[in-house]
């Protein structure tokens, strides 16, 4: 059996016994309220998901199961020669909630090079359709049209027992996760690179190969192990994360699953940020003439846009009160690998002044950049100058995390999720029947 397997299924036996005692022992203790504002604001806030493959800490940022951004970057084991670790060993650490060893890395690694050839009928699918195709709703289709190698819809269908969903859902996710660099370099060679394709490196790690077959010289295979690492995964109430989990309780498999996330993600309220915030940056830049301004010509700027009751993108966060590390973690590869860049020396001035200044304009909760303030201005500079494919980068990135917690949730045997829904009526009723007894 796979290392990493055994591995899962220990930590699944101990994770079934807590959730059976935590239901049948303290199912009635209470864990927060619903306010009306939260019933009509899209659920902000409310306590009903549980996942153990991240946390959002308001002051410490993403934690990945329990270690914080630069924890996971210093402990998970490095590509040799690299500055940025196996994502293969990110997985793994998503999956166990354990730092993996060489050993352990390389059996993931292996297992997706064995698993990473993208089905020609997949290929096909995607050459048949309009060529002006949003680059999403190609990925999205192309994850979709391989339903038909679920290892967990011929399981079910053999009658397989709900305590073993979690095993085929396990073999599908590696399958799936092994061929989306394939599939997105793919779509990405043909559409933006005179459909010129580079095969894969079975030599290479999943960082290195997507790299490779992007044409994209070194250090971006740094850059995409970073990135797929740091977008892995944000607690599962955001639109991505949160619909692969509703469509996976349904017991669809990983293939509509993730193919559904990817919808999610594509919308212009979630993955879009990056490419949103590359393109202000470059206004910005075009409205100063192409000269670097001098912090007080930046705030003064930002002062202009605020007063004009504009916002500055990239900057705020809905529960961090801090700059997002994941920010910082590409602050810091940027001032390494590209002081000099004009757009870059932006981000920079922008860091120094924006802050402050919300700070004293006093609406901001919080003035921090987030990740989405310089992750396009790097994708950019190293020649993917391409905005509709910035979130095609996000999606591989949060598949890894989405997959983690489906396999959990199989294990877990976590139910179909259905919330109940009230009328506006209903809820003017039982505003009346609280005010009237203050």
């Amino acid at each position: 059996m796979i290392k990493l397997k055994e591995k899962l299924y220990e930590k699944i036996v101990v994770g079934r016994e807590t959730v059976t005692r935590l239901v049948k022992e303290h199912g009635d203790v209470k864990i927060g309220e619903v306010t009306v504002a939260q019933a009509i604001g899209g659920m902000r806030g409310v306590k009903s998901l549980v996942t153990d493959i991240s946390y959002l800490d308001p002051e410490e940022g993403i934690r990945f199961r329990g270690y914080t951004i630069p924890e996971t970057l210093e402990k998970l084991p490095k590509v040799p020669g690299e500055e940025m670790p196996y994502v293969e060993g990110h997985l793994y650490l998503l999956l166990t909630g354990e730092i993996p060893t060489s050993e352990d890395v390389h059996e993931i690694a292996e297992l997706f090079k064995q698993r990473q050839h993208v089905p020609q009928y997949v290929i096909d699918v995607l050459r048949a359709m309009p060529t002006d195709s949003h680059p999403m709703t190609m990925f999205s289709v192309a994850i979709a049209s391989m339903q038909r190698e679920s290892a967990f819809v011929k399981a079910y269908n053999s009658g397989v027992s709900k305590y073993e969903y979690w095993e085929p859902t396990f073999e599908d996710g590696l399958s799936l996760l092994a061929k989306l660099p394939g599939i997105a370099s793919y779509i990405f060679r043909m559409k933006y690179r005179s459909d010129v394709i580079i095969p894969g490196n079975p030599e290479l790690d999943m960082g290195g190969n997507f790299a490779h077959m992007m044409g994209v010289p070194k250090p971006y295979d740094d850059v995409a192990r970073l990135y797929f690492i740091l977008h892995s995964d944000h607690e599962s109430g955001n639109v991505s994360a949160h619909t692969g989990h509703l469509v996976a309780s349904a017991l669809s498999d990983l293939y509509y699953s993730i193919s559904s996330m990817i919808n999610g993600l594509a919308g212009p309220l979630h993955g879009l940020a990056n490419q949103e915030v590359l393109r202000w940056i470059q206004g910005v830049r075009e409205k100063m003439g192409g000269q670097v301004p001098t912090e007080e010509e930046m705030r003064q700027f930002v002062w202009d846009t605020l007063n004009s009751g504009q916002v500055i993108p990239g900057f705020g966060h809905a529960v961090l009160r801090k700059t997002d590390p994941r920010y910082m973690a590409q602050r810091e590869f940027c001032l390494k690998h590209l002081p000099d860049d004009e757009l870059f020396k932006y981000v920079d001035v922008l860091f120094r002044v924006v802050p402050p200044v919300l700070r004293e304009q006093g609406k901001a909760k919080n003035p921090w950049p987030n990740v989405d303030a310089q992750s396009g201005v790097i994708q950019w500079y190293y020649g993917v100058k391409e905005y509709d494919f910035y979130t095609v980068l996000f999606g591989i990135g949060r598949a890894l995390g989405v997959v983690s917690n489906i396999i959990w949730d199989r294990a877990l045997g976590f139910p179909l999720e259905r919330p109940k829904s009230l009328t506006t009526h209903m809820l003017e009723e039982i505003v009346q029947q609280q005010t009237a007894g203050v």
